[in-house]
């Protein structure tokens, strides 16, 4: 786990187009585990954030439209949506076309502003408010950051992995939000 975090690391900070030249199927799935661990992980220790801006009054969460689908759609609907249809059409918009891009340069770029306009399409998930377009960096970093970790296992392994990383990552936390549903 701790040699896949810092390869991840290393990799953010100067990605490059190169494969994974390992094909061993028991070696991708320790990586793909290591690596849904690590966006999980990512994603709880962010969430205190959230917390803080809504006890400021600056967002309200409430209005988030997971929020509003759990009132309106059953949940294998959302299910559905959030595990199947988001990830591959997600993934294919924003994770497929960087191998595009084969020059180191204009693939680091490609890299980086797919990640971060993956992030900014999460906005439309809020009601946009002034405070959601100030606090914008911070209310999409979770998505933005993840797009970087999708990106590099799509890299390194291929664009499959990457839908599959995405929709397990999104299966978390929608099981997640339906268990809090529950309490």
């Amino acid at each position: 786990m701790k040699e896949t975090f810092y390869e991840l690391i290393a990799y953010l900070k100067n990605p490059v187009l190169e494969k994974d030249a390992n094909q061993n199927a028991s070696y991708r799935f320790q990586k793909f585990l290591h690596l849904l661990t690590i966006s999980i992980v990512t994603g709880a220790l962010l969430s205190p954030l959230f917390v803080l801006i809504e006890e400021l009054g600056w967002v309200n969460m409430d209005d988030h439209a997971m929020e509003e689908l759990l009132k309106t759609h059953s949940k294998w609907f959302i299910a559905g949506i959030a595990v199947i249809l988001a990830p591959l059409l997600e993934e294919i918009f924003f994770r497929a076309p960087i191998t595009l891009f084969q020059s180191k340069k204009s693939f680091k770029i490609a890299f980086y502003v797919f990640a971060i306009l993956f992030g900014l399409v999460h906005l439309t998930n809020f009601n946009i408010t002034t405070n959601v377009l100030l606090l914008a960096p911070i209310l999409v970093a979770p998505q933005t950051i993840l797009g970087g970790y999708l990106g590099f296992i799509r890299v390194r392994f291929g664009l499959a992995w990457s839908i599959l990383l995405h929709a397990c990552y999104n299966a978390f936390f929608v099981l997640l939000s339906f268990a809090g549903d529950l309490m």
